[in-house]
């Protein structure tokens, strides 16, 4: 049972009437009957008996009223302790992002972070997905958002949202991509990133399914830069598709219309800490800013 359903119980009880409790709950009567519904069903007893002028407790009603008032004061008084606790909670947070804030949605999450837990020193380190993956396995960060998949039990890694990837290749290359296969896109000269980054490891996947090895001309170690030398002419590279489209739309990027790379954001921490204080006031905002289920 949900504690929902008890407090739409025992509003019933108190006002005698479906559409009075439904009025001071603020949803409708037919939510209200709804719950009670499937709280009969659960319990496997009747609550109340309709009458002319609304419903009245049964008898196995008035024996569980006092029950669900109990669960209720428990549950708020839960709650009233977790909201204490929130002011106890201190020390520093070392917290690693990747891509540009606004994706992440960083600067929200940040605030209510800081509200959430007033407390908190929080240091934010930017880097690659590799790098933060790492930094989080070790205990240099306390968590941080990662992009591509995770199969280390140690790691627990919530899904945030996909992204995709396109190929963006110079202005002056749009001729040639009309007509280009694989083989002449992996010919052509390419800008790889770090290692650890994941527009490497999906630029690797890429090729690989098809059997070619890209050439690389250049190594980056940082993702900012990649528009600015595509636009330049320097060569091919994997980009965010929204920066993609964006870019193309201005005339500074010419995007091959026959790969897409599909990957996903995850928030992630370790497993052996999803009881820390930190790590649950971290997963609440997550799942109230992302809608996500934890």
């Amino acid at each position: 049972m949900e504690i929902y359903q008890l407090r739409t119980f025992v509003a019933v009880a108190e006002q005698g009437h479906l559409t009075r409790a439904a009025e001071r709950l603020h949803i409708t009567q037919p939510a209200v009957s709804s719950q009670i519904k499937a709280l009969e069903e659960e319990l496997g007893v009747a609550l109340f008996e309709r009458n002319h002028s609304g419903v009245t407790l049964t008898k196995a009603g008035q024996a569980l009223l006092p029950e669900a008032e109990k669960t209720l004061a428990a549950a708020n008084q839960l709650l009233n302790t977790a909201k204490s606790l929130q002011g106890f909670v201190s020390g520093k947070v070392k917290l690693g992002t990747i891509l540009d804030p606004d994706v992440l949605h960083l600067g929200g999450f940040l605030t209510e972070l800081l509200q959430h837990l007033p407390l908190l020193k929080i240091n934010v380190h930017h880097g690659l997905s590799g790098e933060v993956m790492e930094a989080v396995k070790s205990s240099q960060f306390d968590a941080g958002f990662f992009i591509g998949s995770n199969s280390d039990p140690k790691i627990s890694a919530i899904e945030l949202r996909h992204l995709t990837y396109r190929v963006a290749a110079p202005p002056s290359y749009q001729d040639q991509m009309l007509t280009a296969g694989w083989k002449d896109i992996a010919a052509m000269p390419w800008i790889r990133t770090a290692k650890q980054s994941s527009q490497n490891r999906l630029a690797e996947e890429m090729f690989r399914e098809q059997s070619l090895e890209p050439r690389h001309v250049i190594e980056l170690d940082e993702e900012g830069s990649l528009k600015s030398l595509v636009n330049a002419g320097v060569g091919l590279c994997l980009m965010r598709e929204d920066l993609a489209l964006r870019a193309a739309d201005a005339g500074e990027v010419v995007i091959w219309e026959h790969a897409r790379r599909r990957t996903a954001l995850y928030f992630i921490y370790l497993t052996a800490r999803e009881y820390d204080p930190v790590i649950v006031g971290m997963l609440s905002i997550i799942k109230k800013m992302w809608s996500v289920p934890l």
